[in-house]
């Protein structure tokens, strides 16, 4: 099975690599026309010259198949953007945006899955009313707009906060975390009704499960029922969902870095493809792609964790 999974997943990334190097060598313009653009003095046997030197003269499909073959040898190509190696160019934004994205996924976690299990434990009260409120306003809201008031508010009237970007490394880690709040804060507050919702509905379909009642009359504690048992089985749609965003969490939340000038991977991945680099863009991609495969190879691991069914399959 395992075997089996693995060559899936390396087929969905050799087939999205084709697609997406497609994509962009139809894309009108690449690096030499854009160096013709800004320097002038460039002639057309120079276009020409340059073109065959880094093999722009080729099919798209041929340049594939070179850029295949270097990725197989270990070397991701060189990012025209950045003047460096991909790898290089990569690291920071990759880093970057796994701090901000496991902060943010972490806090929601620890708000709504809390907030689903109440509200499920007293359906129809003014608890699971007002969770249910603040779940659909959470789902409902541009993360855009919340951004923007967060910054609004907590950055430009009360000066509280940096508007954005980021602290240096090594600089002020209390700098650093300042300026985590806002965008963590954001992307938290977006992913919190989604879960909360998700948890209640788990619960609740849970709750009327022969087995439920089963442990019940046996003697077993409330709290044992609803960890043990209940809760245990309503965990599962979560891991799924939570699997399924790991790719969108590695590829960076464009919108959430564009507003607060976080640089990650959502930026990096944007300004690759617009300004035609090629192997940036690609591998950035991939990343993403690959991240989403290793999220749904976890959570197989984690419904073989939570149900005994599937161990004994």
């Amino acid at each position: 099975m395992i075997a089996s999974r693995l060559l899936q997943s390396l087929a969905v990334l050799l087939t999205m690599s084709f697609i997406v190097y497609g994509l962009m060598g139809l894309m009108p313009g690449d690096p030499i026309d854009l160096m013709i653009a800004a320097d002038p003095n460039l002639s057309s046997a120079d276009a020409a010259r340059l073109k065959a030197l880094y093999g722009l003269d080729k099919p798209w499909t041929e340049r594939w198949g070179r850029w295949l073959a270097r990725l197989l040898q270990g070397e991701l190509g060189y990012s025209r953007l950045y003047a460096r190696p991909v790898a290089e160019a990569m690291a920071p934004a990759l880093l970057n945006t796994a701090i901000l994205m496991a902060t943010s996924l972490g806090l929601a976690l620890a708000v709504a899955l809390p907030l689903g299990i109440l509200a499920a434990g007293r359906p129809g009260s003014m608890l699971d009313r007002t969770v249910n409120l603040l779940a659909f306003a959470s789902v409902s809201v541009p993360v855009f707009w919340l951004g923007l008031m967060l910054i609004v508010v907590f950055a430009v009237t009360l000066g509280w906060l940096p508007a954005g970007g980021m602290a240096a490394v090594t600089g002020d880690q209390g700098g650093r975390l300042a300026h985590m709040v806002l965008p963590v804060s954001a992307l938290a507050l977006a992913g919190i009704g989604q879960y909360a919702r998700h948890m209640r509905a788990a619960m609740l379909a849970e709750a009327g499960h022969d087995y439920i009642r089963t442990a019940r009359a046996k003697g077993c504690s409330p709290s044992r029922v609803l960890v043990r048992h209940q809760l245990r089985n309503a965990l599962l749609p979560i891991v799924t969902i939570v699997a399924l965003e790991v790719g969108g969490l590695f590829s960076g939340a464009l919108i959430t870095e564009t507003v607060f000038a976080w640089p990650g991977m959502g930026r990096l991945i944007y300004e690759a493809v617009m300004g035609n680099d090629f192997n940036l863009a690609l591998s950035g991609l991939l990343l993403a792609t690959a991240m989403t495969l290793a999220g749904s190879a976890l959570a197989d691991l984690a419904y073989w964790r939570l149900d005994p069914r599937i161990r004994r399959q």
